[in-house]
C-alpha cells in the first residue's frame, strides 16, 4: 500500500485567472523543474515557444534530429518546430504517424525505427515528439529502445499531453489485452508546453485534457481542486491566464511527485487516480473509441464511488466530482461491458500485482478512524464485493 502525505501546494500570485504570466519586459514563460539527479530538466510552460529557436538553444546537438508527429498535428506546427531547431542539425526529418489511440502499437512503432534506420541516424540522433500523448509515448519508447538510448524532447500540443503524459519518462505502446503495457521509463531532456498549440485543439480533446488536471486535486492539492471548480468557464473558454496557471500546477505536483519515486514503486502510482476503470473502459471498447482523458474522467467518478464504499469519503464529495467532471463535458457513467469483461481487465493493469487489482482511492483510510479524506490518495485493492457495485452503479447497465 502506498499513500501521499504531499506538502501542501499553495497557488502563487499568477494563479488568478486574469493575472499576467510575466511581468512587463520579463520573460513570458515560467519553467517548472523536474529533479531528478543527472536526469533532470525543465518543463517551460507559456505561449510563443514553438516557433521560437531560443526555447532550444540547450537541446543535444547532432547530425541528425527526427521530428515525430501525426498527420493532424503536422500540417499546423511541423514547419515551425523545424525552423527552430534547424540551426542545432545537419539534418531535420520530419515522420507523421496516422493519428489515433489505435495506432499506439507495435507496427506504428516500427515506422520510427524504419525512418532513424533509413537516415542511419546514429546514438546522438535528438528525436522531437511533436504532439499529443500517443505520439509523445511512441516517440520516446522509440528513443529508449533505438541503440539502447538517444536523447529526445516533448513538445506536447494537446491539454492532456502538456499536464501529465509528457512529464516524468513514462513511454509505452498498447497491446490489445492492456493499455501502455509496453513500454520503459526513459526521461526526456526537455518539456516545452507552447500554450498557443492550445487554440487549435478540439473541443472534445480540451475536456480530455481537463480530467488529468481534475484528479490533481483530490490526490494532492484541493485548494488547487477549488480553483478548477471557480475558473472552469475559463478554462473551457482557453483563457489564456487560466490554462497557463492550470498547465503549471499540474506540471508542478507531476514533478513534485516523480522526483519522490521516479519508477512508481511506490507514490507515484497515485497519478493514475480514475486510470484503473479508465483503462478497463478504452481497453473493452477498442482503443481510440474513447478518449483517453474521457475513460479518466469517469474512471475518476467510479473511484471515488469506491472510495465511498470504502468508507474513505463522504457522498457529498462524490457529488462534487460527479458534477465537476460533467461540467467540464466528460462522461460519467461507463459503457456496459459487463462485470466480469471488466474485472478482468483489470486484473490485466500495471498496478495489479498477481491478479489482485489495485486502485487509487481518496484518502488514506476510513473517515471512522480518522482517514485523512480528499487530498491525499491511497494504492492498495478493495472487496471485489464493492467493486462489483460500483460497476452495477456506475456504468450503463445500471440505467
Amino acid at each position: 500500500m502506498s499513500t501521499a502525505t504531499l506538502t501542501p501546494f499553495k497557488l502563487g500570485p499568477a494563479s488568478g485567472a486574469s493575472a499576467a504570466l510575466a511581468a512587463p519586459g520579463a520573460a513570458t514563460h515560467q519553467a517548472v523543474h523536474i529533479d531528478l539527479g543527472d536526469r533532470s530538466y525543465p518543463i517551460l510552460v507559456g505561449p510563443a515557444l514553438l516557433d521560437n529557436p531560443a526555447t532550444f538553444a540547450q537541446c543535444p546537438q547532432a547530425a541528425q534530429a527526427l521530428i515525430v508527429t501525426n498527420t493532424t498535428v503536422s500540417p499546423m506546427y511541423a514547419q515551425c518546430l523545424l525552423q527552430a531547431i534547424s540551426p542545432l542539425y545537419k539534418q531535420v526529418h520530419v515522420l507523421a504517424l496516422p493519428d489515433g489511440e489505435a495506432y499506439k502499437d507495435g507496427a506504428t512503432l516500427n515506422l520510427i525505427y524504419d525512418q532513424l534506420l533509413g537516415s542511419t541516424a546514429d546514438r546522438k540522433t535528438v528525436l522531437y515528439a511533436l504532439g499529443g500523448g500517443v505520439v509523445g509515448d511512441m516517440t520516446g519508447f522509440a528513443a529508449a529502445c533505438y541503440m539502447r538510448g538517444v536523447p529526445f524532447v516533448q513538445v506536447p500540443t494537446t491539454l492532456l499531453a502538456q499536464v501529465d503524459s509528457s512529464v516524468g519518462g513514462k513511454t509505452a505502446i498498447n497491446h490489445p489485452l492492456g493499455k501502455n503495457m509496453i513500454g520503459a521509463f526513459y526521461q526526456p531532456q526537455l518539456v516545452v508546453c507552447d500554450l498557443d498549440t492550445l487554440n487549435t485543439l478540439p473541443v472534445r480533446e480540451l475536456s480530455a485534457g481537463l480530467a488529468e488536471i481534475i484528479k490533481y486535486g483530490p490526490i494532492a492539492d484541493m485548494a488547487f481542486l477549488d480553483w478548477i471548480e471557480t475558473n472552469l468557464p475559463a478554462l473551457l473558454a482557453r483563457d489564456p491566464q487560466a490554462l497557463a496557471t492550470a498547465v503549471r500546477r499540474s506540471c508542478e505536483i507531476k514533478a513534485w511527485v516523480v522526483g519522490q519515486d521516479e519508477k512508481e514503486g511506490g507514490i507515484r502510482a497515485i497519478l493514475n487516480y480514475g486510470h484503473t476503470f479508465g483503462h478497463a473502459i478504452e481497453a473493452g471498447l477498442g482503443y481510440g473509441e474513447w478518449l483517453h482523458g474521457e475513460g479518466v474522467g469517469c474512471g475518476m467518478v467510479m473511484a471515488s464511488h469506491l472510495s465511498q464504499r470504502m468508507g474513505w469519503v463522504d457522498e457529498a464529495f462524490v457529488q462534487r466530482i460527479t458534477r465537476l467532471v460533467k461540467a467540464a463535458g466528460l462522461p460519467t457513467v461507463g459503457p456496459d461491458l459487463g462485470a466480469e469483461r471488466y474485472l478482468a481487465l483489470m486484473r490485466g493493469d500495471k498496478k495489479s500485482e498477481g491478479g489482485d487489482i489495485k486502485f487509487v482511492l481518496i484518502g488514506n483510510g476510513p473517515l471512522s478512524a480518522g482517514g485523512s479524506g480528499p487530498g491525499t490518495a491511497t494504492t492498495q485493492s478493495a472487496p471485489e464485493a464493492l467493486v462489483r457495485e460500483v460497476l452495477a452503479a456506475c456504468t450503463q447497465s445500471a440505467a
